[in-house]
C-alpha cells in the first residue's frame, strides 16, 4: 500500500480513537534483541551466507561498524514475534548506508529479500523517520531475520526495531502525519507572523528567528519523512544526512538568535564573537555533512555532537552572564525558549547515547516544539519592537545630547576640506593608542600608515587648487573606505595623510590589498580627468616603535623610501631604513669634505665586441676613495646622489670630470657613457645645461652616450625626464637604458623614449648556468627585442669564458664585465688593456 494512502487511513484512525492515544501494545519492540556480525563488503548478501557468520550479541550503541563492509543484525530471538498475524510490518530507523539489505527466513525455509540503496527507497518507508519492510508470513513462521548494512557510517541512530501489527501501523502513520501536519502549521504561522505582521523592518534578533524557523520547519519534515510524499528520493540515507546538517543549521541560529536579542551591554565582546564563531563553525560542519566533505558522516558526526554541546555551552553560559548584568531580555529569552532548549538537550543527549526515545516521546516533543514556538515568537516579537523602541528613543536622546556638546570638540578636530580627522585628532588618538586602557590593560598592536599625494603640486598649477581640492577630497574618502570602520584617517598636512588601524593577521594584507586598488583611479573635475596616485609609509606599534615620536619618525622614513623609489606604492618600516638613513646622512657630511679634498674620481670600464674583445666605447663610473673605508663605489654611497646638496654637487663634479676626459684623451676615449640621476634630467632646461658644458670643452655631443636606469624612468617627473632625453637624443647624445630587465619598465616606455642602447643587467649574466635556463630565455628575448626595435644589446658582468662563449652563440655582440677589463682609473686604462678573443 502507498504510504500516502497508509498515512489518510491511519489519520482517521486516530482520530476515531481518540489520538494521541497510546499504540497497542502488541507493537513488539525488537532493538535490544540482536546479534552482531561483520563481513567484507565483497560478501553475498543472501540468508545462506549470512546465517553462517558467527555472532556477538553486544547491545547496539556498543557496536561499531565496519569502515569498508557489512554490519549484520540477527535477531536473537524469533519466538518474540509470535503474537504477529501475516501481513505485519518490520519498522527500522533509517541510517546512512551505502546499501541495505533485510532478509527473513521462514520456518519453511523460504527467504524474503528487501534491498535499499540511497535514493531508491520507493514506498517502503514511514512517517517518523522509519524504514518498513512488509512481511507477508505470520510471526510464528519466521526462523530468523537479518538485517544487512554496508559502508554504514554509524549505528547510533538505530532506536527502533519493532514489529507492528497492519492495525498498529495505521495507528503510527496516521498520528505522525497528525504530529507533523500541526507542527508544519505552527512554525508557518510564526513565519508569516515574523514576515507580515510588523510596523518596520526585522530586526536582527527576528531576521535570525526566521532563519531558524524556516530550518527548524525543514528539519521536523525531513526528520520525519514528510517531505518524502513529494520526493520520494529523499528517504533513507539522504534524509538521515540532511537531518544532521539542519540540525546543525538550527543550533547555529539558535545562537545568533540569543546574541542578537541580548541588549550590548549584557554580553561582553569577546562572547559574542565566540558565541558567533562557533554558530558559524556549526553551520559549516553542518554544509559539509551534507555534501558528504572533507570526511563522510562517520567522521563528520562526532564533529556535530561537539559542536553542538559547545553551543549549548555558550547558551548556558550566556544566560549566566546575562542574568548577573540584570539584562531584562534574557528572561524572555529563557520563557520563550525553553522548549527548544528542552528538545535541544535532548537531541544531544540522544547524539551521546544517553537517551532512546519511542515514537510517543519523539512526538510529544515536536509537538511541544512547535506549539511554544508559535505561541511566545509572538510575545518574543511584541517584546522585542517595544525594547528596540525603547531603545532607539534612549539612543536619539544620547545622540542630541552628544551631538550638542561635542560640536565645539568635533570642529577642532575635524578638517574643513576633507571632514576627516586633523592633525590635533591624530596626535590624540596616536596617544591614546599608545597609552592603552586607562584601566592598565596592554595597548592592542596598531599599524601607522603615512600618506602622501603624489604631485599635488603640479596639479595645482596645472589645474588649480580647485582641482587639487577635489583630488584631496577623492583621495581622504578612499583612504576612510581602505581603512574600514575600525581605522582612523586623519589629514595631518596639504598633501599629506595618516591611517591609524588596529594590526591583525589579516590587517596589513587587506589594507594594502585597499590601497592599491585606490591607485591610479580617476578623478573628473570641469571636465578634465587625470588619475591619482599616493605613497605610503608603513610601521607598527610597538615592534618599530615604542612611542609616538619614533614611531612616526620610521613611518616617514619608509615613506621617504617609496618616494627614493620612484612614488607610487606602500613599503614597510624595517630597522635597516634607520641605519641606512644615519648612514647617508654621515656619508653626504664626509662627502663635503671628501669634494674639497678631491678624493672623488672616476674609473673606466671598457664596452667590447664579445668576439674580438675589441673596446667600442667606455663607460665611467664613479668611485670615491675614502680616508677610513678604502675605495668605495656607489652601491656603498649612491643614495646620496639623488638627495641634498651635498649629492648634487658630487654628481656635477663627476660629469665634469667625464667631460674633461673626453675632452682631453679623444683618441683613448671615443665614447664615455655617464650615469645620470633625476635631478640632471629635470626637464629640458637641465638638458640644456648639461649641452652648454659640452659645447664649452668643445667636445662632439655623439661622444657622450647618457645612461638612466629604469627605476629613473619609472619616476614620478617621467614627463621632465621624458623632455630632458628628447631634447640630448635630438642633439646627438646616444641615451642608454641601464640594468634593463630588474625594474618595471613597461614597453611603451621602450617606443616612446629616445633609448638607442639597451644594457641587460648583470644579474642575469650571472645566473646563466644557474636558474634552469631562466636567465638564458630572458637574455634571449631582450636580444631579439633589441634587434628587432633596431638598438643595441650589451651584456654587463660577463666574468668567465663559458660566459662569453654562450652569450656570444645567443646572437650577443656587445658586452661589459671582468673577463675584459676591470674598472680603473684612466691613467692605468691603457696599461690595463683589454683580453682579446676570438
Amino acid at each position: 500500500m502507498h504510504p500516502l494512502r497508509l498515512i489518510l487511513i491511519g489519520l482517521v484512525l486516530a482520530l476515531l480513537v481518540g489520538w494521541p492515544g497510546q499504540a497497542a501494545a502488541t507493537i513488539v519492540p525488537l532493538r535490544d534483541q540482536f546479534c552482531h556480525a561483520t563481513a567484507p563488503a565483497t560478501t553475498p548478501d543472501d540468508a545462506r551466507t549470512i546465517g553462517q557468520l558467527p555472532t556477538t550479541c553486544d547491545r547496539p550503541h556498543r557496536i561499531s561498524p565496519p569502515v569498508d563492509g557489512w554490519l549484520w543484525l540477527r535477531l536473537d530471538d524469533p519466538a518474540a514475534l509470535s503474537t504477529m498475524p501475516a501481513g505485519w510490518a518490520l519498522l527500522t530507523d533509517q541510517l546512512a548506508f551505502a546499501a541495505h539489505t533485510v532478509l527473513i527466513v521462514g520456518a519453511d525455509g523460504s527467504v524474503q529479500t528487501e534491498r535499499f540503496a540511497p535514493g531508491q527507497v520507493g514506498n517502503r518507508w514511514m512517517p517518523g523517520g522509519l524504514l518498513r519492510v512488509t512481511v507477508a508470513k505470520p510471526g510464528s513462521g519466521i526462523a530468523a531475520i537479518y538485517l544487512g548494512y554496508r559502508d554504514l557510517a554509524t549505528l547510533e541512530p538505530l532506536r527502533r526495531v519493532s514489529a507492528v501489527p497492519p492495525e498498529d501501523m495505521l495507528w503510527l502513520g496516521g498520528s505522525w502525519l497528525a504530529v507533523a501536519g500541526t507542527f508544519a502549521g505552527a512554525i508557518v504561522t510564526v513565519l508569516i507572523f515574523s514576515l507580515l505582521v510588523r510596523t518596520g523592518p526585522l530586526l536582527p534578533a527576528q531576521r535570525w528567528y526566521v532563519l531558524w524557523s524556516v530550518l527548524a520547519l525543514a528539519y521536523g519534515l525531513t526528520s520525519t519523512n514528510m517531505l518524502a510524499l513529494v520526493w520520494p528520493a529523499l528517504a533513507g540515507p539522504t534524509a538521515v544526512r540532511l537531518t544532521d546538517a539542519l540540525v546543525a543549521g538550527t543550533s547555529a541560529a539558535a545562537t545568533m538568535v540569543f546574541l542578537a536579542l541580548m541588549e550590548r551591554r549584557s554580553l561582553p565582546r569577546w562572547f559574542r564573537r565566540i558565541g558567533a564563531g562557533l554558530a558559524l563553525a556549526c553551520g559549516l560542519v553542518g554544509v559539509a555533512t551534507l555534501a558528504g566533505w572533507p570526511a563522510g558522516l562517520r567522521t563528520m558526526a562526532p564533529s556535530l555532537n561537539v559542536l553542538g554541546s559547545a553551543n549549548g555551552l555558550v547558551l548556558l553560559t550566556g544566560v549566566a552572564i546575562a542574568i548577573s548584568r540584570r539584562s531584562r531580555t534574557v528572561w524572555l529569552y529563557l520563557i520563550s525558549w525553553s522548549p527548544l532548549i528542552l528538545v535541544f538537550c535532548l537531541w544531544l543527549a540522544q547524539g551521546w547515547q544517553l537517551v532512546t526515545q519511542p515514537d510517543l516521546v519523539s512526538m510529544s516533543m515536536l509537538l511541544a516544539l512547535a506549539i511554544e514556538s508559535a505561541a511566545l515568537s509572538v510575545l518574543m516579537a511584541d517584546r522585542v519592537r517595544r525594547l528596540s523602541g525603547e531603545r532607539d528613543a534612549a539612543e536619539q536622546a544620547r545622540l542630541r545630547l552628544e551631538a550638542e556638546s561635542g560640536a565645539y570638540r568635533r570642529a577642532a578636530l575635524t578638517d574643513p576640506l576633507t571632514g576627516l580627522g586633523n592633525r590635533a585628532a591624530f596626535q590624540a588618538q596616536l596617544r591614546r593608542m599608545v597609552d592603552g586602557d586607562p584601566a592598565g590593560t596592554p595597548p592592542a598592536p596598531f599599524m601607522l600608515l603615512l600618506v602622501d599625494v603624489d604631485n599635488l603640486k603640479q596639479i595645482n598649477d596645472r589645474l588649480g587648487h580647485d582641482a587639487g581640492d577635489r583630488l584631496l577630497m577623492t583621495i581622504g574618502a578612499g583612504l576612510a573606505m581602505a581603512a574600514g570602520p575600525d581605522g582612523h584617517v586623519a589629514r595631518i598636512g596639504g598633501d599629506e595623510y595618516a591611517i591609524l588601524l588596529l594590526e591583525h593577521s589579516a590587517a596589513a594584507s587587506r589594507i594594502e590589498a585597499a590601497l592599491e586598488a585606490l591607485q591610479g583611479t580617476s578623478v573628473m573635475h570641469e571636465g578634465r580627468r587625470w588619475a591619482m596616485t599616493f605613497s605610503a609609509g608603513l610601521a607598527c606599534h610597538p615592534a618599530d616603535g615604542p612611542e609616538p615620536e619614533v614611531l612616526v619618525k620610521h613611518a616617514d622614513l619608509a615613506l621617504y623610501q617609496v618616494k627614493h623609489r620612484g612614488r607610487r606604492g606602500l613599503y614597510r618600516y624595517d630597522p635597516s631604513l634607520r641605519a641606512r638613513n644615519d648612514r647617508r646622512a654621515r656619508f653626504a657630511q664626509e662627502a663635503a669634505e671628501g669634494l674639497s679634498r678631491g678624493e672623488f674620481m672616476l674609473h673606466f670600464q671598457p664596452i667590447v665586441r664579445i668576439e674580438t674583445g675589441a673596446p667600442v666605447g667606455f663607460e665611467a663610473l664613479l668611485r670615491w676613495q675614502h680616508p677610513r673605508h678604502g675605495l668605495l663605489t656607489p652601491a656603498t654611497f649612491g643614495e646620496m646622489l639623488t638627495d641634498g646638496r651635498t649629492g648634487h654637487a658630487v654628481q656635477h663634479q663627476a660629469i665634469d670630470m667625464a667631460l674633461d676626459a673626453l675632452r682631453d684623451h679623444p683618441d683613448q676615449l671615443p665614447r664615455v657613457g655617464v650615469n645620470l640621476t633625476g635631478p640632471d634630467l629635470d626637464g629640458p632646461a637641465a638638458a640644456h645645461r648639461l649641452l652648454q658644458r659640452i659645447a664649452a670643452r668643445g667636445i662632439e655631443p655623439s661622444r657622450l652616450c647618457v645612461e638612466v636606469t629604469e627605476d629613473l624612468v619609472l619616476d614620478g617627473r617621467l614627463t621632465q625626464t621624458a623632455e630632458a632625453l628628447t631634447v640630448l637624443h635630438d642633439a646627438g647624445l646616444p641615451i642608454s637604458l641601464d640594468d634593463f630587465g630588474t625594474g618595471y619598465a613597461s614597453l611603451i616606455h621602450l617606443k616612446h623614449l629616445p633609448f638607442d642602447t639597451l644594457k641587460i643587467d648583470r644579474s642575469f649574466t650571472l645566473t646563466l648556468f644557474e636558474d634552469h635556463g631562466e636567465s638564458e630565455t630572458i637574455i634571449r628575448a631582450i636580444i631579439g627585442l633589441g634587434q628587432g626595435l633596431g638598438k643595441q644589446v650589451v651584456v654587463e658582468g660577463v666574468e668567465t669564458e663559458a660566459q662569453r662563449r654562450k652569450l656570444l652563440a645567443m646572437g650577443c655582440r656587445l658586452a661589459q664585465g671582468h673577463l675584459f677589463c676591470r674598472p680603473v682609473p684612466l691613467a692605468s686604462l691603457a696599461q690595463a688593456g683589454t683580453a682579446q678573443v676570438g
